[in-house]
């Protein structure tokens, strides 16, 4: 049920014509009954901005945070498309708008897949009828499905808002390009909680800063990234506090899914930095060792190499000491004091092994910490992104 589990929702997904494959393409997330509720919504940081996103934007501006539908279409992702492609995103609006019985305005819109190509929009304006004829409470898989590019698999989550009866339900794509300030991907999430829309907003970019916001599989940002939320107010008001955490475990839910598909990978990397001198100063290192595509090979060749981890740091310009950095692989101590310690190297050997790692350095400088989820660098990725794919 995932997206439509929340009460008030409806959603479907088809194929239009996008993709030569013959997979679904076309997806609606809308009310049931078409009329606009409390919505919000966090957008990619790319000053190369798609044209679904200046659309959605602006038409949460303009309705001061309501929405009744968001349209998706997976195959093109309508960026780089200039004058035409902002009139393109518009029409799927005024389309889906006709179909559901709403203003224009009321309508978000997304897109995702290949960047510079002009969108086939008669395909898209055709499908739209069917996709809205199509919609119902038991959609959320098919709407889930229709979104997705290079994912091996649709990613949904369902988390229930403390004992009060309301739920966060949500969908999401992304397996590539995942990087901070969100990622090559698109998220909808619902609730049936009643809710003001500044509080939603506030909500909600809070939750993608803990999750979406470290999800980090490459150092590329796109240009297309959203996450939408829409609230129905079905199941009445409920503690915010309750919301909001019901809100951020959903938005984790689907962050961890995404690394999990992410291209090519094989192994799911939590990566701590603490004892930092500050916060700040964690994050950075964290990152910077995300994005090294030294430690990514480490862990595709299950390399428990900590000398990668402490040298990427070092070069991230934050305040460190070598002589007092640890690292530490499935919590087993491998360096102390900035050297390498007798250790259990068959239970590391065991733990990088596995699907998850769970790594850590800390600089013994203070109490800043940051945690950051990566995977590793393959052959598969390369694969998977020469030609343009």
């Amino acid at each position: 049920m995932s997206v439509t589990a929340a009460k008030g929702f409806v959603a479907a997904g088809i194929h239009c014509g996008v993709k030569p494959s013959g997979d679904l393409d076309l997806s609606l997330v809308a009310t049931a009954d078409g009329r606009p509720v409390s919505a919000a919504a966090v957008f990619t940081d790319n000053k190369m901005t798609a044209a679904p996103v200046l659309t959605s934007d602006a038409h949460l501006g303009a309705t001061r945070g309501h929405a009744a539908a968001v349209i998706l279409n997976s195959g093109n992702a309508n960026a780089a498309t200039g004058g035409p492609g902002r009139a393109d995103a518009e029409a799927m609006c005024a389309t889906t708008a006709t179909a559901l019985g709403c203003a224009a305005n009321d309508v978000l819109v997304c897109s995702t897949g290949l960047i510079g190509i002009p969108l086939p929009i008669d395909v898209i304006l055709a499908g739209i009828p069917q996709v809205a004829a199509a919609r119902s409470a038991d959609g959320a898989a098919e709407a889930a499905q229709a979104i997705c590019t290079t994912d091996t698999y649709r990613k949904e989550a369902l988390v229930s808002v403390g004992d009060t009866g309301a739920v966060v339900g949500g969908m999401a794509k992304g397996a590539a390009m995942l990087s901070p300030n969100m990622a090559t991907m698109l998220a909808v999430l619902t609730t049936d909680a009643e809710v003001e829309p500044d509080d939603l907003r506030a909500m909600l970019r809070a939750a993608v800063a803990t999750s979406f916001n470290v999800l980090m599989t490459g150092a590329c940002r796109s240009t297309n990234d959203t996450v939408i939320v829409l609230a129905s107010g079905a199941a009445g008001p409920v503690p915010l506090e309750e919301l909001a955490a019901a809100l951020a475990q959903a938005c984790a839910e689907l962050a961890g899914q995404m690394a999990g598909d992410a291209e090519g990978a094989t192994k799911v990397v939590k990566f701590t930095v603490s004892g930092a001198a500050s916060d700040a100063d964690a994050e950075a290192g964290a990152r910077q060792v995300a994005r090294s595509a030294l430690c990514k090979c480490s862990w595709f060749g299950q390399d428990p190499y900590w000398g990668r981890l402490a040298s990427e740091i070092g070069s991230a310009g934050i305040a460190f000491d070598q002589e007092r950095v640890s690292s530490t692989y499935g919590g087993i101590r491998v360096a102390a004091r900035g050297v390498s310690i007798a250790h259990d190297e068959a239970a590391v050997a065991a733990h990088m092994a596995q699907r998850h790692l769970d790594i850590g350095v800390d600089l013994g400088l203070g109490t800043g910490a940051f945690t950051v989820l990566t995977n590793d660098l393959t052959h598969a990725y390369i694969d998977e992104n020469t030609g343009g794919s």
